[in-house]
């Protein structure tokens, strides 16, 4: 579970993964099909330390591709990292 922590802290963890993503890709402008595998990797341990998250890898990377999908189709017009925090918070929170 994610303790109570601002849900700005959790998006710039977020920002801060697609930032080192984008790099990690910039030869293909960042563009990755697998890129939830990626920000689950770049993204547990950390999610663990900072904000007491306890998923497994593969319940991260459903957690991703769920946000993904859900800002789409619920919330284009918000931030892609603000989202997700939103979304981890809720989805995992206490």
């Amino acid at each position: 579970m994610i303790d109570p922590t601002p849900p700005g802290d959790l998006a710039e963890l977020l920002r801060e993964a697609g930032r080192v993503h984008h790099q990690a890709f910039a030869d293909v402008d960042g563009a990755d099909p697998d890129w939830p595998l990626w920000y689950a990797s770049y993204l547990l341990e950390r999610l663990r330390l900072r904000f007491g998250l306890g998923l497994t890898r593969s319940d991260l990377v459903t957690t991703l591709v769920l946000a993904a999908e859900d800002h789409a189709r619920q919330a284009p017009n918000i931030e892609w990292a603000v989202h997700y925090a939103r979304f981890l918070t809720e989805r995992h929170g206490r």
